[in-house]
């Protein structure tokens, strides 16, 4: 499975983003699928994860600002993404959980004060 994660741009603080993470290759619709993301300096970090029956879990500083969400037939996890502050900025992976396969580029959010 190769994934591209896309949707990163620059926002003010308070803005909202939505990523997405398109799976090719093969589909990873029954595997639990995660968001991570990684801040300058700093380890990959999980931000959020859903499972194939829509199941949701999420890291203590993103709960109540961040949605993940998957759509099975198109083979695509989203992350919406909430009131954002500066301290989310970071690159954003999607992967599974834990992780199986090669981790792409990721996508970079950038969040001004």
């Amino acid at each position: 499975v190769q994934l591209q994660a896309s949707g990163g741009g620059l926002v003010q603080a308070g803005g909202s983003l939505t990523l997405s993470c398109a799976a090719s290759g093969s589909s990873f619709n029954s595997i639990r699928v995660g968001w991570y993301r990684q801040a300058p300096g700093e380890q990959r970090v999980l931000v959020a994860t859903i499972i194939s029956n829509g199941d949701t879990n999420y890291a203590d500083f993103v709960e109540g600002r961040f949605v993940i969400a998957r759509d099975n037939p198109k083979n695509t996890v989203y992350l919406q993404m909430n009131s954002l502050k500066p301290e989310d900025t970071a690159v954003y992976y999607c992967n599974a959980d834990p992780p199986l396969y090669i981790w792409g580029r990721g996508t970079q959010v950038t969040v001004s004060s």
